[in-house]
C-alpha cells in the first residue's frame, strides 16, 4: 500500500554501525532503523542468540509459561524501577497498554471516571487509533473518523498548562522525556520532577513513553533517570530487542496488579525468540562500562553538531536532544528533508523529525572515529545546501 515515501535505496546487508546496498554503496548508518538498532547491525552476540533460538521454538503463545521472557522481566525489574514487565511486539501497543493500565487503577480504585491523560503538544505515541489521539497531531488524525476520548494536550513544558488541565477526570499524565517525533526535544528535568510532584499531589500516575528513549539511547538505561524521578508505569520497545520486534510495559505493583487474567493479552508479544533477542541486548547494555561509553561518545557527537552548528550558522539554529539522540534545528531556509538528501549524497543516513530538526540516532555502539566521520558527511552536505539558502 501507498503509506510510505521511500528512499531508492534497498540494503543487503550490515556490520556494525555501517550499511551496504544491493550495488554495493557503503553509508554510515545514524538513523539505525529509527532508534531501534540499538547495536548496529549483524551483532555477532545478539545474530547467533538470535539463530540458536529459531532453531529451538520460535512460538508457543502465552497459553504457556515462556522462560526466556520470565528473565528477561526479571532483569528489567533488577534495572529499573518497575516490579513487573508485559511484554508486546511495538511501541505503539507498549502505549496502548500502558494507558490501559493507568484507566484500570484508577476503575479498581473506585474512581471509573477518571480515564483521561494529559499529553503535550509534539507528542508522538503511535499510530493506533487511540495513540493518534494521545499524540494529538491533525495531520496525523485526518481522516480516521473522531479522536478517541481521554486525551487533552497542553504545551511541551509549562507546568501553569499542566495543573490547569487537571480535573475530576484526570487519570494521569503522559510524556515522552525525549520528544522524538516531535523535534528531538528534550523535557527540562526540573520539569520531569515537578511533573513527579504534580502527580504525587494530585493522586495522578505518572505514564512515561521511553519507546525512543529508552535502552541506553541517552547515556542511562532509561532517560527519567537522569531526573531522578520514577514513574508508576513506562512503556519501552525500539532498542530493547535491537531491531527484533518487541516492547514492554514496565510498572509498579500498584498498577500492575490490577492487569489480571483476561484484562490483556496479546498472540506474539513476550515469545521465546523476542525475549531471547531482548535478553542479548541486555548482556552488551548492561556490561560493565557500555553506559558510560554510550555517555562519552554522545558528547563527543555533540560537541561535534555545535561546531557545525558554528560553522553554518546561516542555516542551524541549534543542537537539541540528548545522548545518542540529537538533532540539529534548521532555520527556515533549508528543509531538513534537503539535508537528510544530502547527507544521503555524503554517504550518511539520518532521520527527519517535526520542526524542522535533522535527527541524528546512530546504534550505541558507535565508535569516534565514526563520529568523526559523519560529522564531516554532514559538514559537507550542509555546505552544499548554504548557496541555497542564501
Amino acid at each position: 500500500m501507498p503509506t510510505y515515501n521511500r528512499a531508492d535505496l534497498a540494503f543487503e546487508r550490515g556490520e556494525g554501525a555501517w550499511l551496504w546496498t544491493e550495488d554495493g554503496r557503503r553509508f554510515l548508518d545514524f538513523g539505525a532503523g529509527i532508534a531501534t538498532t540499538s547495536l548496529g547491525h549483524a551483532h555477532p552476540h545478539l545474530t547467533q542468540v538470535i539463530a540458536e533460538q529459531a532453531g529451538r521454538v520460535m512460538h508457543v503463545s502465552n497459553l504457556y509459561r515462556v522462560p526466556q521472557a520470565e528473565r528477561l522481566a526479571a532483569r528489567h525489574v533488577a534495572a529499573s524501577f518497575a516490579d513487573s514487565v508485559f511484554f508486546c511486539n511495538s511501541g505503539a501497543e507498549a502505549n496502548e497498554g500502558m494507558v490501559k493500565a493507568v484507566r484500570k487503577y484508577h476503575a479498581e480504585n473506585g474512581h471509573p471516571e477518571r480515564f483521561h491523560m494529559i499529553c503535550f503538544e509534539g507528542a508522538f505515541h503511535g499510530r493506533t487509533l487511540a495513540m493518534l489521539s494521545a499524540t494529538g497531531n491533525e495531520k496525523y488524525l485526518a481522516g480516521f473518523g473522531p479522536p478517541v476520548e481521554g486525551f487533552s494536550h497542553v504545551p511541551f513544558g509549562n507546568m501553569n498548562a499542566v495543573r490547569d488541565a487537571i480535573g475530576p477526570a484526570t487519570a494521569g499524565i503522559m510524556i515522552e522525556p525525549i520528544q522524538g517525533e516531535g523535534g528531538v526535544r528534550p523535557a527540562d528535568l526540573r520539569f520531569l520532577k515537578e511533573l513527579r510532584a504534580v502527580c504525587d499531589e494530585y493522586g495522578l500516575l505518572l505514564a512515561l513513553d521511553e519507546v525512543q528513549t529508552g535502552m541506553g539511547r541517552s547515556g542511562k538505561l532509561w532517560a527519567h533517570q537522569w531526573a531522578g524521578i520514577e514513574p508508576d508505569v513506562m512503556s519501552s520497545a525500539k532498542g530493547i530487542g535491537g531491531g527484533f520486534p518487541l516492547g514492554a510495559v514496565l510498572a509498579k505493583e500498584h498498577v500492575a496488579k490490577h492487569l489480571k487474567p483476561g484484562t490483556h493479552g496479546t498472540t506474539y508479544g513476550g515469545g521465546p525468540l523476542a525475549c531471547a533477542a531482548g535478553n542479548a541486548v541486555l548482556d552488551v547494555v548492561l556490561a560493565p562500562g557500555f553506559l558510560d561509553g554510550v555517555d562519552r561518545v554522545a558528547r563527543n557527537l555533540w560537541r561535534g553538531l555545535l561546531g557545525l552548528a558554528d560553522r553554518h550558522a546561516s542555516v542551524v539554529e541549534g543542537v537539541q536532544g540528548a545522548g545518542l539522540l540529537v538533532g540539529l534545528k534548521l532555520k527556515s531556509a533549508v528543509a531538513n528533508a534537503d539535508l537528510q538528501a544530502a547527507a544521503v549524497k555524503e554517504g550518511l543516513l539520518t532521520v527527519a523529525a517535526g520542526m524542522n530538526v535533522l535527527r541524528v540516532a546512530p546504534p550505541l555502539i558507535i565508535t569516534d572515529a565514526e563520529v568523526a566521520e559523519a560529522i564531516a558527511c554532514l559538514d559537507r552536505a550542509l555546505a552544499a545546501l548554504t548557496p541555497k539558502a542564501a
